[in-house]
């Protein structure tokens, strides 16, 4: 049996965490969720440009800024980040430290600074503290990201490039080499149909890898369209996914709305993915 360094890997997308019909923050997905975090968890959240965006329009009579997409993507994560941090910070355990932890690309290609993000992440694992990780979008430039990225693929064929907080969250669970990672967002898990709920796919399990990974390749040729602009969807939250459970972690991808405990223990929909 593998021995693990960490239980589990969290990532929560920015559509589970607010309501949609509402344009408001969804206060019992925080509540939920940060209520069951403690040490040895490590949380990737996104949401900061959707809280961003949402706290603009409540204090400009509904206006929403214009502009470049990747300008106001920058402004309205600056605007709310804090926000996504005070939000953890009201419901998560008091007893609990929580950190907030800023990452870019280049941090996963270099090879000093994926040191230091492990030793941090370890660190506060035993310090009684929970690491909460997202893209440090307010100050990426996305001109100078391609850039990088292209002079990074000339010298290497495996860069990370964290497009996506799937990908940090994969990355980050084989960094610290968690048993688990659970990717939350507002549907139950993966559909064959996506207008149709009841087409979830439960456990996809093999005895090996290259099993497993058939079925998911099965399962993506199903899947079409994200939840929001900017998204990548489930068949990119499926490659994704594929990395983790490589690496041996089991991925579970489960609606936002249910208990941590609930979904790891299989009470509620959810899909489920591992080598045997």
């Amino acid at each position: 049996m593998a021995n693990y360094d960490f239980d589990v890997v969290i990532k929560i997308g920015s559509m589970a965490l607010i309501r949609k019909d509402d344009n408001d923050i969804d206060y019992n997905i925080f509540s939920q969720l940060a209520s069951e975090l403690k040490p040895g968890h490590i949380l990737v959240s996104s949401g900061a440009a959707e809280i961003g965006r949402i706290d603009y329009m409540q204090r400009n009579s509904g206006r929403e800024l214009k502009g470049a997409s990747q300008e106001l993507l920058s402004l309205y994560c600056a605007q709310g980040q804090p926000l996504l941090m005070e939000m953890y910070r009201r419901f998560v355990n008091p007893k609990y430290s929580i950190r907030q932890v800023l990452i870019e690309h280049s941090h996963f290609n270099d090879e000093r600074k994926v040191k230091h993000i492990k030793n941090l992440l370890f660190s506060s694992a035993n310090q009684n503290a929970i690491p909460i990780i997202n893209y440090n979008d307010a100050v990426s430039d996305t001109e100078n990201m391609k850039w990088e990225l292209s002079s990074l693929k000339k010298k290497s064929a495996h860069v990370v490039e964290c497009v996506d907080n799937d990908e940090t969250a994969v990355v980050i669970t084989k960094l610290v080499n968690a048993k688990m990672l659970i990717i939350l967002s507002s549907i139950d898990g993966i559909y064959m149909d996506i207008n149709d709920p009841s087409t979830v796919v439960g456990d996809v399990v093999g005895s090996t890898y290259e099993e497993v990974e058939g079925k998911i390749d099965e399962m993506i040729k199903c899947c079409n369209g994200a939840s929001r602009i900017g998204a990548n969807g489930a068949a990119a939250k499926l490659q994704y996914a594929k990395q983790a459970v490589k690496h041996g972690s089991t991925v579970i991808i489960a609606n936002a709305k249910h208990k941590l405990k609930d979904i790891i223990d299989g009470k509620v929909p959810r899909t489920y993915l591992s080598i045997k």
